[in-house]
């Protein structure tokens, strides 16, 4: 017994996402919002299964998601933590 698969591995593209997936992606979330992330690469049109579509929205894509440094009251609050709190 076990889990049910994620998706059916036949005709399924692996690797790299090309920015045109990443188009797609980004058009059908922000069109239709976060659904059955099992129905979204037929919905959108993706060759891709639904985890990798979920993890590569939830990991790269979402536009709330900050890259780049610490800025200095980040890093200045994560000092003060560590000095109160410890590892």
């Amino acid at each position: 017994m076990g889990r049910q698969p994620c998706c059916d591995k036949q005709g399924v593209k692996r690797g790299p996402w090309t920015a045109e997936e990443d188009k797609k992606l980004i058009s059908f979330i922000l069109t239709h919002g976060q659904c059955c992330w099992r129905a979204v690469p037929k919905l959108a049109g993706l060759l891709r299964c639904g985890k990798s579509c979920r993890l590569r929205w939830t990991n790269y894509l979402r536009p709330d998601l900050k890259r780049g440094l610490l800025s200095t009251a980040e890093e200045q609050l994560v000092i003060d933590l560590h000095a109160m709190l410890g590892n």
